[in-house]
């Protein structure tokens, strides 16, 4: 199961990637509707939850007193490097987590705001909240880009050539 949690977390740090090179500075901060979050915000989020939940993942709750969950969501102006800076920091301290745990803590208990899980599901329940969001990622990319988006799964007819070759969403170029 670790080497599958791994893998996935690899995937999405793809598609990030392929997201905050093809969006311009205007389009990383424009909120696209009252009350949502522009592709900045759920960067600045998910590297709160993340160091959060990856820091002393074992030994101490993932919701950690020094979180400021509230402003991650503030309206930010963030450069395309400040992003990418955040989201690798990040992405960084979740591979060391990750490299630390064995086969034998996935039936170890953690906690998160109090509630005691398996780390099984704590990490199931980490990779679903980064493809939740991701997925809001994509989709703000695709609304600014339009025409001019470089589809990062499998593009619009391009079913036969993807069964292909169905690898080749798990090679990503990560520059």
């Amino acid at each position: 199961m670790l080497r599958a949690v791994r893998q996935e977390y690899e995937r999405y740090d793809g598609f990030i990637r392929r997201v905050l090179v093809q969006v311009d500075e205007e389009e990383l901060n424009r909120i696209p509707v009252d009350g949502g979050n522009s592709i900045g915000m759920l960067i600045n989020h998910l590297n709160g939850n993340l160091q959060s939940r990856f820091t002393d993942f074992l030994t101490s709750d993932g919701e950690k007193s020094w979180r400021k969950r509230e402003e991650e969501f503030a309206a930010v102006h963030v450069t395309r490097s400040q992003a990418m800076d955040r989201w690798n920091a990040v992405f960084h301290v979740v591979c060391n987590a990750l490299e630390d745990l064995s086969d034998a803590d996935l039936e170890k208990t953690v906690s998160i705001r109090g509630v005691p899980m398996p780390v099984a599901e704590a990490l199931q329940r980490s990779v679903a909240h980064v493809s939740y969001h991701v997925g809001q990622m994509v989709l703000i990319g695709r609304m600014a880009r339009l025409a001019n988006w470089d589809w990062i799964t499998i593009p619009p007819g391009g079913t036969a050539a993807y069964n292909a070759n169905p690898n080749k969403e798990t090679g990503f170029d990560k520059s």
